[in-house]
C-alpha cells in the first residue's frame, strides 16, 4: 500500500515548494544549472565541498528569484522599479542618451545589495519610447557619483496618463552584467519584470515635475507594490 502513495505524496511535495518558493528569472538559469553540475562532481571527491557547492548553488538560485508581486490598482501611483533601500531622493536631470530635456526632475535612487531581489519592474502601465545602453564606470552602487559616471541602461516610459518617465538600471562594485529585456514600442503593465542586474547594484526612478513623493532616504521598498509618488493630473507636470 505505501508504492501507491508515494507518487501521490511527491507531486504534493513538489506542489508544495512551487507554491511556497518564488520562481526564477531565466537569466540565473545557467548559472543554477552549473552549480548543480559542480555540486554533482564534488559529491565524488569531497562530501565537504559537495555541500559548500549545494549551499552556493542554492545562494544562487535565491540571488535570481522573482516573486510574484501585486501592484496597486491606482494609475496614479508610479511604483518602486525594484526592492532595496531608498538611497536618495533629489532633483536631476534625466540621463543625456535619452534625448529629453535638461530640465530637473524628481529623481528616488534605490540601491539593492545582494540579499534582495534583483529583478526590476514597471513602475507604471504604459509604452516603452526608448531605450539606452552607456558604458562607465563601476563605482560603489550607493554614491551620488554612480548615477552619473557607471555603467547603465535607461529606459523612457510613456504611462497611459502621458508622463514620462525614465528608469535606468545602474551596475555597481560587483554587477557586471546589466539586462534589459524591453524595447520601443513594447506596452507593459506596472509590476512586470523588464530586467536585471548582477550582483549588486542601483535603480533610479526619474519622475515628471509636480509629481507628490511618498518615500524618504532610509525607506525600504518592494518592487512593483511600494508607491514612490502620486504623479500630477494630466497637464499639470
Amino acid at each position: 500500500m505505501a508504492s501507491p502513495r508515494f507518487p501521490v505524496t511527491l507531486r504534493h511535495l513538489v506542489g508544495l515548494a512551487r507554491e511556497t518558493l518564488p520562481p526564477m528569472h531565466p537569466a540565473g538559469r545557467p548559472f543554477v544549472a552549473a552549480g548543480a553540475a559542480t555540486t554533482l562532481l564534488l559529491r565524488r571527491l569531497s562530501p565537504t565541498a559537495s555541500t559548500l557547492g549545494a549551499i552556493a548553488t542554492a545562494c544562487c538560485a535565491a540571488f535570481f528569484r522573482e516573486p510574484r508581486r501585486v501592484p496597486p490598482g491606482d494609475p496614479a501611483l508610479a511604483l518602486a522599479p525594484a526592492d532595496g533601500t531608498v538611497r536618495s531622493v533629489t532633483l536631476a536631470p534625466a540621463p543625456a542618451e535619452l534625448g529629453l530635456d535638461s530640465q530637473p526632475r524628481p529623481r528616488i535612487s534605490v540601491f539593492l545589495s545582494v540579499f534582495d531581489v534583483h529583478v526590476q519592474r514597471i513602475p507604471m502601465d504604459g509604452e516603452i519610447r526608448h531605450v539606452a545602453y552607456r558604458p562607465g564606470k563601476f563605482l560603489t552602487a550607493d554614491v551620488d557619483k554612480a548615477s552619473e559616471d557607471n555603467e547603465r541602461a535607461s529606459v523612457l516610459l510613456r504611462s497611459r496618463t502621458g508622463h514620462e518617465l525614465v528608469m535606468v538600471q545602474i551596475a555597481g562594485l560587483v554587477a557586471r552584467r546589466i539586462v534589459c529585456s524591453v524595447r520601443p514600442g513594447d506596452i507593459v503593465r506596472a509590476g512586470a519584470t523588464y530586467g536585471l542586474i548582477r550582483f549588486g547594484s542601483r535603480v533610479d526612478l526619474y519622475l515628471p515635475p509636480g509629481s507628490e513623493l511618498l518615500v524618504h532616504p532610509g525607506q525600504r521598498t518592494v518592487g512593483g507594490e511600494t508607491a514612490l509618488a502620486r504623479l500630477p493630473a494630466a497637464g499639470e507636470s
